[in-house]
């Protein structure tokens, strides 16, 4: 796809959750279109290869931080204060799968997944709100779970939902100030989380669920993101888009 370089010049933005997959992704693709981008991530080391792997030189600021951790968020926003003094563009990126059945779940994992998932996008946005400009825009990322039932997604499913419902409330709450905030709701995308959370030997059977009869890639989370956040989405608020290839709407010929 060819990209509009001005699209994003002079923008700031955010991407929590950057370091890969759909964070780096959206990240990378902020940059080739003109932004200069924050990026986020807990594992430092993981976050200096992909500063690397951006190359963006000095349009890259990389902080550590844990979206579940109220201090680096407070961190975080004091980094992006100092170095640009607002943000245009906010990707709620970061966040953690868990699929067990929910017999299975302790309130210890319960507690993990809330606090990143929806308390760590609650938060992020919170912190971000007087650093947002006129006209700035907001994605949180959520998941195809929160339109269809899967067994053992329950807890994961239900963050998810809670993110899409707090991005809607927020389009009504932040709407006089200028300010859109959607979802994207990513279907079974190529990441390593999805290989983290899906055997090889499940390929297939998952493939059959897709009517496009492939698995998404980080840069179309990438390119729904970049549409949401551009001006070209400037009348796009309360949504969420759904990136999953039919997985949701239609039916593959494989599944009749």
């Amino acid at each position: 796809m060819t990209h509009n370089i001005s699209r994003f010049g002079g923008k700031i933005a955010l991407v929590t959750g950057g370091s890969s997959g759909m964070g780096l992704a959206t990240a990378r693709r902020l940059l080739a279109e003109g932004a200069q981008v924050v990026i986020t991530g807990r594992d430092k080391a993981r976050l200096d290869a992909a500063v690397d792997a951006l190359r963006g030189g000095d349009r890259v600021l990389a902080v550590q931080a844990d979206a579940a951790r109220s201090a680096d968020l407070d961190a975080l926003t004091a980094a992006v204060r100092d170095r640009h003094g607002r943000l245009d563009v906010v990707f709620a990126n970061a966040g953690v799968a868990s699929f067990r059945p929910n017999a299975e779940i302790s309130e210890d994992e319960f507690a993990r997944v809330v606090d990143i998932n929806f308390k760590g996008v609650f938060f992020t946005v919170q912190k971000a709100l007087p650093l947002l400009s006129v006209h700035a825009a907001i994605v949180i990322n959520a998941s195809w779970t929160l339109h269809r039932g899967l067994p053992g997604a329950s807890l994961y499913a239900a963050t998810k939902a809670a993110v899409h419902n707090l991005a809607r409330s927020l389009a009504a709450e932040l709407g006089p100030r200028g300010i859109r905030v959607n979802s994207v709701s990513p279907g079974y995308i190529e990441t390593p989380m999805f290989h983290d959370n899906v055997s090889p030997d499940a390929h297939t059977a998952v493939l059959a669920e897709v009517a496009s009869r492939r698995l998404g890639t980080a840069e179309d989370v990438a390119d729904a993101v970049a549409f949401l956040a551009s001006a070209e989405a400037s009348y796009v608020n309360g949504q969420d888009l759904i990136i999953d290839g039919g997985l949701v709407a239609a039916i593959s010929r494989e599944m009749i």
